[in-house]
């Protein structure tokens, strides 16, 4: 059985779900789940579709070519088709914070992410016996003022070579330039410790304390060259109150962090998000 699924966005026009609909029905595939929005204001289509296909001469390729010349160029839409069998290629970026390491090697190890992860980078020594722990290889590629080119010629060497699909920052504490982000437009992940917008700076838990919060969050967005700005995928929020320590607020965010990015991993790993105009949509 071939299962594929399908994002479209264009302009919103009708008959653009029938003829989807109609198209897979001709190629004899089986919709197991449609779902689809429209921006008013921009007057912009979206559709997220999966469907299966039982013939034994299918091949994704030629679904392909047939889709374009059928349905894409008519109604001139931007869209991607993904067969199941193809997992993303997921790149972790990491510095010395281990919660959000190890909350995704323990997922990925027990078959909860829909993907690979073929290697880990990071610029200190410090998280290598946890790769080695779940033996995924481990490079250690220092990044400083002088040699920040050259550390991401490196990772970019790197990401070429395994064809990485996308990369999350599992608290890389490192500000990624264009060089990574035109390469990975909306396809590097970040976990963010507060609700975006929120109390900026290196230290958030201490700044919500002072300003007596009754909640704290995480963020889990797309980077973009402006920092902290990127299409926001995954955000989550717990309670808090006076009787909370800063250490308190600490420990309760990590776990919000560990959810939220996982989550968002989950949404784009099962090719759920949509980007337009630094704007996510979330199919669920």
């Amino acid at each position: 059985m071939n299962k594929i699924t399908i994002l479209i966005h264009c302009n919103d026009q009708p008959n653009i779900i029938a003829s989807v609909t109609n198209f897979i029905v001709k190629n004899e595939g089986n919709i197991v789940y449609i779902d689809q929005y429209v921006d008013r204001e921009q007057n912009i289509f979206f559709m997220r579709l999966e469907s299966e296909f039982a013939r034994e001469d299918f091949t994704t390729d030629d679904f392909k070519a047939d889709f374009k010349a059928s349905l894409a160029d008519k109604f001139i839409m931007k869209w991607r088709i993904y067969s199941s069998e193809a997992k993303p290629k997921m790149a972790i970026f990491v510095s010395k914070y281990d919660h959000c390491l190890y909350d995704l090697l323990a997922r990925y190890n027990s078959d909860e992410l829909n993907l690979e992860i073929p290697f880990i980078i990071s610029n200190h020594k410090d998280l290598k016996h946890i790769a080695d722990n779940f033996k995924i290889p481990f490079y250690h590629i220092p990044v400083t003022k002088n040699t920040k080119a050259e550390a991401e010629a490196k990772q970019l060497e790197l990401l070429k070579a395994h064809n990485i699909d996308f990369i999350v920052l599992a608290r890389y504490m490192q500000i990624v330039s264009s060089k990574l982000i035109d390469v990975y437009k909306n396809k590097i992940i970040n976990i963010h410790h507060s609700f975006l917008p929120a109390f900026v700076g290196a230290k958030p838990y201490h700044s919500a304390y002072k300003r007596g919060v009754k909640i704290i969050g995480a963020t889990s967005h797309y980077v973009t060259e402006e920092l902290d700005a990127g299409p926001i995928i995954e955000q989550d929020v717990t309670r808090v109150t006076h009787a909370h320590a800063i250490k308190d607020l600490i420990a309760k965010g990590r776990d919000l962090e560990k959810i939220v990015l996982a989550n968002a991993v989950k949404l784009h790993a099962n090719r759920k998000v949509m980007v337009f105009n630094n704007k996510t949509i979330i199919f669920t």
